[in-house]
């Protein structure tokens, strides 16, 4: 909790033990014993009253008076302090008249509002904390070379033209010039292409790419100030700005509703008595009368849905961040229960975007005789294709059985094995050795072997399907999207086949990033009215897309700065499966919010009726005012748990 959170907590408690012993001991008997019945018991017994009222309401009080002062005089602080102050009058009223005046519910009904303050600062605290939390799994820091060593920053005090050194496996923190080194980066997050591409002293280098091999020293030419961490937690932190539709009606609803019901309260309390004593000549009963519209207005007090519709929505969005999704708004949020129709594209967000062994075609020998030729023959390498074959090997290498490894860039590796000559490399390699080899129809990389200059066969190394992308489309149908589209530059065979794995209903390839924007536009104009189209992407060339959808969803673990930049709701692990997740939190939320406002609305109606009629005094405001609005928040924080979707 935090400190405010901490002192409100006291507070609670200081007044509600307070309140209990002055209610229920035997104290008001022993003053009067000592004092008698005369003022000075009443005056002191009023005195003791107003700590526990004091306590629990002082914050109250300062913020109706502030609005007062403010001229923003019509607010639940306005309302509570009217109501609480009048019933501490009425019972002032009636103990020093000899009444027997009851201070009890004055300050029931100001601890029973702050009870329910501190479950929706507690309920928003802890959705911010999920969010802030999940934002430290973001690389936030740079080593930057001073005197020949490496300092370990955060990279905001990196400046322009520092060189900074990224190591094998680490993000490029920030743009800049490469000074020194050869490596392979994976810019599959910026280019949606899968294949990783080799980068050399003076070429430039944007955030967001990974190091996969050597060592590069890097001039920046950017500050870090436009970072994806700090751009997100800029989002997150301003998202309760993009309010929903419910939240905007919401709002309206209370500029209205609450000076009318001030003004009804005030013509409950002068009205009637008015009317008994100018027509009927009966008592006015101005005290009955006073208490009716006190009892109205703590009723009225409209804090159960002021505050609940925008928890509910902060609840989501808490919840699905603990989830690893990101939402930007809750407006975001109430589109995304609307989604019917989910469009992804390939690389990156279906398939991983990294090489790995898909099959190995005409060969003589066994696939796992062929596979450890091949990875001994790669095993000097750090090429990604190496750790592919490495990694389909399967088993340790014995580096020692290989000699004589010849890298012919562009082509491939020739090494000894075993005594064995073996070459692996792509066509033009085995035509510069005189080799005969068989050509492949399937897609993906292919990596040719010639052992003592005869073909052994081929592999095919391609970008694979996500573990959870088959299941990810199940789980959506299940849900309620009725259509499912891929968009992708890649090739149609390759396109097709990866969509029929899956099980997309609709595919389109070959496409330049303008192609899949006029796709989108085509897609928003044949949906229905109410519905909602969402786009999954990763890259940069994938941004104008995010941007045109309803709702743009954005790979966040190895997405670009841009892409995440333009979408409204952020998968922290990449995982599409996260986007049904996403949408069934969405839906929940939606359906807390409307059981909120028709629950809240419906008590309040009824009670103000009965309060008008006179068949309800304050302990039913307490609970229509108090009781619903804790009922609603408790309502609210459901929102927060949601069970992620299997993958099974």
């Amino acid at each position: 909790m935090t400190k405010k959170q901490t002192k409100m907590l006291k507070q609670i408690v200081v007044s509600a033990v307070l309140m209990l012993v002055l209610r229920f001991s035997p104290l008001h008997s022993v003053l009067q014993s000592f004092l008698g019945d005369g003022l000075v018991l009443h005056v002191l017994w009023l005195c003791l009253w107003l700590v526990p009222y004091l306590v629990i309401g002082g914050s109250v009080l300062k913020k109706a008076c502030k609005g007062i002062k403010n001229r923003q005089v019509f607010d639940e602080s306005f309302l509570m302090a009217v109501a609480t102050v009048g019933a501490l009058v009425l019972a002032i009223y009636e103990d020093f008249s000899g009444k027997g005046g009851d201070y009890t519910e004055a300050v029931a009904v100001m601890l029973f509002y702050q009870i329910g303050e501190w479950f929706q600062s507690y309920a928003v605290g802890k959705s911010r904390r999920n969010i802030s939390e999940l934002m430290d799994i973001r690389p936030d820091y740079a080593h930057i070379e001073k005197d020949g060593t490496l300092e370990t920053v955060s990279p905001d005090e990196v400046a322009v033209g520092s060189v900074i050194v990224v190591q094998p496996g680490e993000k490029v923190p920030i743009d800049g010039v490469i000074m020194e080194g050869i490596s392979t980066v994976n810019t599959s997050a910026l280019t949606g292409e899968s294949l990783p591409r080799d980068v050399a002293s003076g070429d430039e280098i944007l955030s967001g790419v990974i190091n996969m091999t050597g060592v590069l020293k890097i001039r920046t030419v950017k500050e870090f100030g436009e970072s994806t961490v700090s751009k997100i937690l800029e989002l997150v932190e301003n998202a309760s700005s993009r309010k929903s539709k419910s939240e905007e009606f919401i709002a309206k609803f209370a500029r209205v509703y609450t000076p009318a019901v001030c003004y009804s309260a005030l013509a409950l309390a002068v009205l009637p008595p008015l009317v008994r004593l100018l027509l009927l000549g009966q008592s006015p009963l101005w005290g009955a009368w006073l208490y009716r519209a006190l009892t109205f207005l703590v009723i009225s007090c409209p804090c159960a849905l002021v505050i609940s519709i925008p928890l509910s929505f902060f609840a989501g969005i808490g919840g699905a961040s603990k989830a690893g999704i990101l939402v930007k708004g809750s407006n975001y949020l109430e589109t995304l229960a609307n989604t019917r129709t989910v469009v992804f594209d390939k690389t990156g967000t279906l398939t991983k975007g990294a090489f790995d062994v898909v099959g190995v075609h005409h060969s003589y020998m066994e696939d796992a005789e062929l596979l450890e030729y091949a990875a001994l023959a790669e095993s000097a390498s750090s090429h990604p294709i190496s750790k592919s074959l490495q990694k389909a090997h399967g088993k340790m290498l014995n580096r020692s059985r290989v000699t004589d490894i010849k890298e012919i860039s562009g082509q491939g590796v020739i090494g000894v094995v075993d005594g064995k000559k073996v070459a692996c490399g792509n066509e033009k390699l085995m035509e510069c050795l005189g080799v005969k080899w068989n050509a492949c129809h399937s897609d993906g990389t292919i990596v040719h072997v010639a052992v003592d200059g005869m073909y052994a066969g081929h592999i095919v190394i391609a970008d694979v399907v996500k573990e959870h992308s088959a299941a990810a489309v199940r789980a959506l149908k299940k849900a309620g999207v009725s259509k499912t589209v891929m968009l992708t530059g890649d090739s149609k065979t390759v396109a097709e086949r990866v969509a029929a794995v899956i099980g997309i209903d609709e595919v389109h390839a070959e496409l330049l990033p303008a192609d899949k924007v006029s796709l989108v536009e085509e897609l928003l104009s044949r949906k229905k009215s109410g519905e909602a189209l969402a786009f999954a992407g990763d890259g940069i060339n994938d941004a104008p897309v995010l941007g045109r959808a309803d709702i743009g969803i954005a790979m966040g673990a190895m997405g670009s700065d841009a892409a995440i930049e333009a979408a409204d709701v952020v998968l922290m692990d990449d995982d599409p499966l996260k986007i049904a997740c996403a949408i069934r939190i969405a839906r929940k939320c939606l359906s807390i919010v409307k059981q909120n406002i028709w629950g809240a609305i419906g008590i309040k109606i009824a009670c103000l009726a009965l309060t008008a009629l006179g068949l309800a005094g304050m302990w039913l405001g307490v609970f229509a005012d108090v009781g619903v609005m804790i009922f609603a928040v408790l309502n609210a924080i459901r929102a927060m748990f949601v069970k992620e979707t299997q993958s099974a």
